[in-house]
């Protein structure tokens, strides 16, 4: 074993002897046995290279990444260079405060990273002029997608046309085909300006500014989608709005877009939060998740996630979205720079970009090129061709400077905030090396200032309010990141027991490359000459990933888990009509699924049938074959979860997947609890087809407050032609809408893939299977220590769970006493909740992950057994002031002169004794959601 696996799991081998013993058992092989099911065939050893000690993972790393060779970029088309304030950078990306924490569903514990994502809302809000925005989407050409659906949506799928501008970045134009395929949606392809309309077109799309570099008319673009009827939208450059009109002035319905520019680096792709944002009209349609100001008890204002019916696990198969997930850390990046600049600081950056963008293109007309742009922010486009063509691309390869050279008829050049005088001379000498010198560089500074008045301008107030007007010293920035960080609660501080999210250690080790310049700035569509480091580590981590699934291939391009789930269910889709099976639209899926199956399903153009579960949390086999039976000849899928969803490895999954397959469906697997079978069992011998991955949880990319992540998709052979691919990995007369891309980069959030290959390169194959081993374990030691004191849901047999277990509240109700109340409750323990109601109404599904001490699995449980002693002595008439029912108790509480209730204040805050040394205080005391509901607000409003 390495010596990162004894830093990684919680437990050493003595310790592991003294937990399987309290179980019941006296070797590791005879729990393990016991746990997995007899017949399901056991993984054979993984053929990996002997683990690497933290030194020499980031030595080989590092001289991976010296292959990558290093450019000028100017190729933009929705990525730019960034500097990321090393504030920023110091105590938001590289703080476990900030990058280890959980998804805000707690909201008590959570005000922080809430108050930096409602400053995301708001800014987004201010730059679009729209009312509504949410707390970020996974990037910009799946947020058109989103726009697109809610389009579609809005009119019951009743209009079935949307309308592309040809001036929409290619990649997503690419996702836009990608989506719109299955839900049955005809894509229009044109130019805005001659674009002919009637009332079959649901919504349009346009480029602000055009992919090219021009300012179009979006006004005049908005009123031709209105005057049918149809939904106005616009993806839009976060930058550029800053300076131009907003999409909500000139009359859009929907914005959407990337904030990377706000301080987030390229990351070879991702992760970038997109924004979105909308009219009012259209609020209950909008997809992913979104803060809300409502007050606490006490009548404090106190931010929670609103409009939770929008989260696909309660919508299932009616959701207009699968989308679960956001890309938190990197919208709170975005959010903090708009904090720390402030608007004035923005604007002049954004003022700045533009003139050196007037002034490349005044020096490019006086020698003489043709420039199809006449308004502009920063981005040009040169029309040139043949050799002359061809020597300015060589010439440019020369000096390390990339250009966007997708069109032979034309050179794109796209300018950012970093780029300086010096860089715009460097450029010109590239188009023309001979008279580039000789230039009256004076002149035409003058000429362009000139020029920059006749441009678009923005004449609304926006940004207005104090936060982004108060912490523009460094100084007071750090204070308000480190006030905002002590509202949550995170790994730094305890476990987080949530079933289903594996919120497991995230190594330093394994972080430090995100700040390397080799991860961070590399443009994703530079020449794979350039990014051959990248390259390698992208093989080496998908070779590790299809030998751990023993499937035939691998695509690490979705971004998320729901995007995974997408992309397998394309595949399937897609092989299906490949053989002329155009009828095989059914998919299954039982009652135990992950709540995204349902809606992902639907995103890819299935009609959802539901599967039964038996009693003790297995398919039931009787249904399934009724089912089968019943749709015979259209079974497209079946979508199963494994380990199940109830925490329990389902005896029959060999039997469910041969039925399916008999009856001509394929299998897909939903691997978000592999990390109960890495090294133990492998995928591909159940019988699977095609399943994802969450490197979010088995391997150990961080939450970062719910986002990002990485779902990546692993297929049997006959599936692989049918993976995701991408324009800029095809060749230049490939057809861009029949890529099967979901993502806007050609490998998704490629930024942070390094993560998970240093986790596969430290623990080696023997860790990687002893972490499964582990986390089995610890969850089997917390269902046998909570036994007596709550009824465990789900067992096999033998009384065993797999890697969760879930616990059974509902016999609390007769006292009053609900489930939030004792999640509630728990955080006056010091402890984060466990996922509660889902699979199951009024359950908890506890999950600890191999990384946590045997001491902390101890509190953990000593809390939950303190919680149930507490309920106990709750009558009827006492619940209501109960100590569970008024919890969580804050500082306001203590120093309150008029205590009334009738439990003592060292019950309320000190239950136990570890606390009155590891006491975390929550900001705010019990939120009134349904006040929340009440008066709905998703901004800071006037002050």
């Amino acid at each position: 074993m390495s010596d990162f696996y004894s830093r990684h799991i919680g437990t050493n081998e003595q310790e592991a002897k003294h937990l399987l013993a309290q179980i019941g058992y006296k070797s590791v092989q005879e729990f393990i046995d016991a746990v997995i099911p007899a017949d399901l065939p056991r993984a054979e050893a993984l053929d990996f290279d002997t683990p690497l000690s933290e030194a020499e993972m980031l030595k080989t790393l590092g001289e991976m990444l010296r292959l990558n060779s290093k450019a000028k970029n100017y190729i933009g088309l929705g990525y730019s260079p960034v500097y990321t304030p090393s504030v920023i950078k110091r105590n938001v990306l590289e703080d476990p405060r900030w990058y280890s924490a959980y998804t805000p569903y707690q909201a008590e514990l959570s005000q922080g990273r809430l108050e930096a994502l409602l400053n995301f809302q708001q800014m987004t809000i201010d730059l679009t002029g729209l009312p509504i925005a949410n707390a970020s989407l996974l990037d910009e050409s799946s947020a058109l997608a989103e726009a697109m659906n809610m389009a579609f949506s809005f009119h019951r799928r009743k209009r079935h046309k949307f309308f592309v501008s040809e001036q929409l970045y290619p990649q997503t134009i690419s996702v836009l085909a990608t989506r719109a395929a299955p839900l049955g949606i005809e894509l229009v392809f044109g130019n805005a300006a001659e674009a002919t309309l009637d009332t079959s077109f649901c919504g349009g799309a346009m480029q602000y500014p055009h992919a090219d570099g021009e300012i179009p008319d979006l006004s005049a673009f908005c009123q031709q989608l209105q005057a049918v009827g149809a939904l106005a939208i616009t993806s839009a450059d976060i930058s550029s709005l800053l300076l131009l009109p907003s999409p909500g002035a000139c009359g859009a319905d929907i914005a959407v877009g990337s904030t990377q520019r706000f301080g987030v680096p390229l990351y070879f792709g991702g992760p970038h939060a997109a924004y979105i944002a909308c009219r009012s009209a259209y609020l209950r349609s909008l997809p992913g998740r979104v803060v809300g100001v409502s007050k606490d008890s006490r009548g404090r204002k106190a931010l929670r996630m609103a409009l939770q019916t929008r989260e696909q696990h309660i919508r299932r198969e009616k959701a207009s979205s699968n989308i679960c997930t956001a890309q938190v850390l990197p919208a709170v990046m975005a959010s903090f720079y708009a904090v720390y600049q402030g608007r004035e600081r923005l604007v002049a950056a954004a003022k700045e970009l533009q003139l050196k963008t007037a002034l490349l293109r005044t020096a490019l007309a006086k020698l003489d090129f043709q420039i199809t742009n006449k308004r502009f922010f920063d981005t040009l486009t040169v029309s040139v061709s043949g050799s002359a063509r061809k020597n300015i691309i060589n010439r440019a390869a020369m000096r390390k400077i990339n250009f966007r050279t997708d069109n032979e008829h034309y050179i794109g050049v796209s300018l950012h905030e970093l780029t300086s005088r010096e860089d715009i001379a460097d450029i010109v000498v590239v188009f023309d090396k001979d008279k580039g010198r000789t230039l009256d560089w004076a002149q035409l500074e003058e000429e362009a200032k000139a020029s920059v008045k006749a441009m678009p301008v923005r004449s609304d107030a926006f940004l207005t309010h104090s936060v982004f007007n108060s912490h523009h010293t460094e100084t007071e920035f750090l204070r308000y990141v480190t006030h905002l960080s002590n509202k949550d609660l995170s790994l730094v501080h305890t476990m987080i027991p949530l079933g289903s999210c594996t919120m497991k250690l995230n190594s330093t080790s394994g972080l430090l490359p995100l700040s390397l310049p080799a991860i961070t700035d590399v443009h994703p569509f530079a020449p794979s000459q350039q990014t051959a480091g990248y390259q390698r580590m992208i093989e080496e981590l998908e070779d590790m990933l299809t030998a751990i699934c023993g499937m035939h291939a691998v695509s690490l391009q979705p971004n998320a888990g729901s995007q995974g789930e997408l992309a397998g269910l394309l595949a399937i889709r897609n092989f299906h009509r490949a053989n002329g099976d155009n009828d095989r639209n059914v998919c299954l899926i039982p009652s135990s699924a992950h709540g995204t199956n349902p809606a992902s399903a639907v995103m890819a153009g299935f009609k959802v049938v539901g599967v039964r579960c038996s009693d003790d949390g297995s398919v039931c086999l009787e249904d399934l074959h009724a089912q089968a039976t019943k749709h015979r000849q259209n079974i497209a899928a079946l979508m199963i979860t494994y380990p199940s969803t109830h925490g329990v490895f389902d005896e029959n999954i060999r039997g469910v997947c041969a039925a399916v397959h008999n009856y001509g469906g394929q299998v897909y697997l939903d691997g978000a609890n592999m990390n109960a079978m890495v090294g133990l069992v492998k995928p591909s011998d159940l019988g699977a087809d095609v399943m994802h991955l969450n490197l979010h949880k088995t391997f150990c990319i961080p939450h970062g407050g719910g986002g990002p992540g990485v779902g990546p998709i692993a297929v049997q052979e006959h599936l692989a032609p049918f993976l995701p691919s991408h324009s800029y990995l095809q060749p230049n007369d490939v057809d861009i809408t029949a890529t099967n891309a979901v993502t806007s980069a050609p490998y998704g959030s490629a930024g942070i893939l390094s993560i998970s290959w240093a986790y596969i390169k430290l623990m080696g194959a023997e860790g990687l299977k002893d972490a499964s081993i582990r986390a089995i374990l610890h969850a089997n030691y917390i269902a046998k220590r909570l036994e007596k004191h709550y009824r465990i849901l789900y067992t096999s047999k033998l009384g065993l769970v797999a890697h969760e277990c879930i616990i059974d509240c509902r016999p609390f109700r007769r006292q009053g006493i609900e489930v939030n109340d004792i999640a509630r409750r728990l955080m006056d323990y010091g402890f984060h909740s466990p996922t509660i109601s889902w699979p199951i109404p009024h359950t908890m599904m506890i999950e600890p992950t191999e990384s946590e001490s045997v001491a902390e699995l101890d509190r953990f449980c000593a809390a939950m057994i303190a919680i149930r002693d507490e309920i106990s002595g709750i009558t009827t008439d006492t619940a209501p002031s109960s100590v569970v029912a008024n919890a969580p108790h804050t500082v306001a509480d203590l120093i309150a002169a008029d205590w009334q209730h009738n439990y003592s204040k060292e019950q309320a805050f000190y239950p136990l004794p570890y606390l009155h040394e590891r006491k975390f205080w929550l900001s705010v005391n019990k939120i009134d959601h349904a006040h929340g509901d009440r008066c709905f607000v998703c901004s800071w409003g006037e002050e």
